[in-house]
This record gives structure tokens, C-alpha cells and sequence, in this order.
């Protein structure tokens, strides 16, 4: 059975993110042969196409890191509908300058929580629309909006739930198989 490195953005800066603990959730549940790097966002400059010539240190380093990662898993809050701006400015600094994307053909899968009842769903379709204009191949099902309930998950990332561990438990598991799918007909370079 192959390693796979997997780099994960939480999509909010928020220090108490129910998705950063989702995402502590989601590695604790993952299959064993996935190995984890957060791709930080938070200390990005806003993009501009001014920088494509010469990329500042630090959007180098995020472009290094999914450089790195043999797939990208995406644990993303909804703001207003959508993807939260941070998390849209590094998807901007990774997919560019034009020619060098870091997303093509990159294994990629996505997921969030929020306390509203339809989970992330619609923030999710519009991340899904970017990542489909990066090519990323997307893990499409199952398809995971997570209504985060008080006491659903402990800050270190148990999961009190017995059906929402299992289903995390499976969502992990479908995104390693879709992994190494995608790494078996698109190795990477």
C-alpha cells in the first residue's frame, strides 16, 4: 500500500474554526496511509497578476508545499454563499502565473461544516466550480456538508457522534481510493 502525502487548507483564519477541528477530526479517521501537511493561508499577500514575475516568499512557499502533496483536501466554512476570501486568494496565488497551476490534475476533495442547517452546500459548489476551472479531479461523491451541533467534536478532534464518525470515517477512506485512482492513471511529475 503506497504513503500519500496530503497538504489540507482549513478555509477560515478564525483561531475557534469548527473547521480546523474538522479537519483534526478528519485525520484522526483517515486511512494510515495518508499523511497530513496544513497548505497555511493566512499570511498570503492579496494576489496580483504584478507578482506573477517574481512570487514573495511566502505564496512560493504555498505553491512548494502542494508541489509537495500527492492530493489536496479542501475543510472550508461558507461565507455569504461562498469561499471564504482567504481561501479564494490562495487558490488565486497556487493556480498562477498562467501555465504553472499547482491544482492540474490534482487529486482533490472537499468538505466543511457550519452550524446551519444545510451544512457548507452552497459555499461547496463554488469552490467546486473553481477547482473544476483549475483541473483538479475532484472526488464527487460523497458529498459532505457537516452540520456542526454543539459538543458534535472535542477541540482535539473526537468525534461524539457514532454516525457522523463512521461517515467521516467513510469519506476519508473513499477520498485515499480516490487518490490513488487519480495517482494510477495521473501519476504526478
Amino acid at each position: 500500500m503506497s504513503t500519500y502525502q496530503v497538504g489540507y487548507f482549513v478555509g477560515s483564519l478564525s483561531s475557534t474554526s469548527i473547521n480546523r477541528v474538522l479537519s483534526r477530526a478528519l485525520i484522526r479517521l483517515a486511512p494510515k496511509n495518508l499523511e497530513f501537511t496544513e497548505l497555511t493561508i493566512g499570511n498570503l499577500p492579496l494576489y496580483s497578476p504584478d507578482h506573477d514575475t517574481r512570487y514573495p516568499p511566502a505564496p512560493q512557499a504555498l505553491k512548494d508545499a502542494i508541489a509537495a502533496s500527492d492530493a489536496v483536501l479542501f475543510v472550508t466554512p461558507e461565507y455569504n454563499r461562498s469561499i471564504p476570501g482567504a481561501l479564494k486568494n490562495a487558490i488565486d496565488w497556487a493556480s498562477r502565473p498562467w501555465g504553472q497551476n499547482s491544482f492540474d490534475h490534482m487529486p482533490a476533495a472537499v468538505i466543511g461544516a457550519s452550524p446551519g442547517a444545510i451544512g457548507t452546500a452552497v459555499g461547496q459548489q463554488s469552490l467546486r466550480a473553481v477547482l473544476s476551472f483549475c483541473n483538479a479531479r475532484q472526488m464527487t461523491a460523497p458529498e459532505a456538508y457537516i452540520t456542526a451541533t454543539p459538543g458534535l467534536f472535542s477541540t482535539g478532534g473526537e468525534v461524539n457522534d457514532d454516525s457522523t464518525a463512521s461517515f467521516l470515517g467513510d469519506f476519508m477512506q473513499e477520498f485515499g481510493d480516490h487518490i490513488e485512482r487519480v495517482l494510477t492513471v495521473l501519476p504526478r511529475s
